[in-house]
């Protein structure tokens, strides 16, 4: 008689350490902060990134640049992230201080020569893209240098896309097909694996997006001949924000949910003559934006204009320069008098950030009670794609206090 198989347990995910609460009002009635605080949800980043991971049919490969907090490449790592998207040295060390053993795709297509040297050395990095000539020869230069075999390195050309996005990223980057074609045959001349890749944008607006690009790397790869090592479609993989209801819901591009985009998706990559290939998407803020929120506090209200402690140059960026309308939770400050209006009714009111800058104001505005007052709350949600990443210190005003909380993050409307 043998032994029953033992069944190997899931890693634990690691604790926070932080302060522990249900909600935010929890965190207002104790702490009544006069600075932003954030709130991390992990178990709503462990429930996203599984999601993600369960119905993308490839290597989910995170996005450091998108938030690269220690609490979410801690708790990604326990949840079973293994590979990172990662575009500095400062985001292979991040990466690897969460999962020492983790796998480390380096597709910033320009590189310095010594981030180069460091990624092939101190970090083995082994995939890498590109998308000129110029740049492979310092790549193939570096690895020679080195000693590392030519033959161990997947060199990734990326591919211009155009697509309906907040963020479009192919004005930067990319290499036209033609261009794109000579770059596979050169790669693989060289003795490097060959690989494509293309970035169809951040947070797209269209579900045909992907098609799109990948229409064009199946017509890339008929005419290069050459064996492809790996597709990576890169990140643009949407969040849920809040709908401005100033606008017509027709007059605005709906965001495809993912339960629907990333069927869609598999299917086109199998449409598209790639089912023999390994593939890799780089998500980023469909995992990340839902783990945080900040919790702000009004410093004067004038009419319709609230002046709040946080801004453009600190967590808000994101929504600044990407015209998102976030979502928003009300605390009123229980010992003051509400402003005139009904407490169920919304209204738009312009969000005038912290700083003395006076561009410091953003793009969309906040839906919140017509009741909204000085010395009120706001918690603001879903922000934790690029919000972290992009905050400085600017007029000394830099929020750094964190706390967990339980709860879901529920919009006042």
């Amino acid at each position: 008689m043998t032994d029953a198989p033992t069944k190997t347990a899931p890693p634990a995910i690691r604790g926070s350490g932080l302060p522990k609460f249900s909600n935010a009002r929890g965190v207002v009635e104790t702490l009544w902060p006069d600075m932003p605080v954030y709130l991390f949800r992990p178990a709503a980043l462990v429930a996203d990134a599984k999601s993600f991971a369960t119905t993308f049919r490839g290597k989910t490969a995170y996005a450091v640049k998108t938030n690269p907090h220690p609490l979410v490449l801690n708790t990604l790592a326990d949840t079973g992230i293994s590979a990172f998207d990662v575009a500095a040295p400062s985001e292979f060390r991040m990466a690897r201080a969460a999962a020492p053993s983790s796998e480390l795709l380096y597709m910033h297509p320009v590189k310095s020569e010594s981030a180069i040297r460091e990624a092939l050395a101190a970090y083995r990095i082994r995939h890498f893209a590109l998308d000129h000539e110029g740049e492979a020869a310092k790549i193939l230069r570096e690895a020679r240098s080195l000693g590392v075999p030519i033959d161990e390195l997947t060199l990734f050309v990326r591919l211009a896309t155009k697509g309906h996005a907040v963020y479009e990223l192919s004005r930067k980057f990319g290499a036209a097909p033609g261009h794109a074609v000579e770059l596979l045959q050169r790669v693989s001349r060289l003795g490097a694996k060959a690989g494509l890749c293309f970035h169809v944008g951040s947070q797209i607006e269209e579900a045909d997006a992907y098609e799109k690009a990948l229409r064009t790397a199946q017509w890339v790869r008929q005419r290069a001949g050459v064996p492809l090592a790996a597709l990576d479609i890169g990140g643009g993989f949407p969040a849920r924000y809040a709908q401005d209801r100033r606008k017509k819901a027709a007059a605005t591009h709906a965001v495809p949910p993912l339960n629907l985009l990333m069927p869609a998706i598999n299917r086109t990559v199998e449409g598209f003559g790639f089912g023999d290939v390994p593939v890799i998407a780089e998500p980023g803020r469909a995992i990340a934006a839902r783990a945080f929120s900040v919790l702000v506090r009004v410093l004067l209200r004038k009419g319709q204009r609230l002046y709040i402690n946080d801004g453009i140059w600190a967590s808000l960026s994101d929504a600044w320069t990407g015209k998102l309308t976030l979502p928003v939770n009300l605390i009123p400050e229980p010992d003051r008098r509400p402003a005139k209006g009904d407490p169920r009714t919304l209204a738009p009111f312009r969000i005038m950030g912290a700083t003395c800058d006076s561009v410091d104001i953003l793009t969309r505005p906040f839906w919140l009670p017509e009741t909204v007052s000085t010395g009120d709350w706001i918690e603001v949600g879903h922000i934790g794609a690029y919000s972290l990443s992009l905050r400085t210190d600017f007029n000394g005003l830099y929020p750094d206090t964190f706390v967990e909380v339980e709860q879901p993050f529920r919009a006042t409307g």
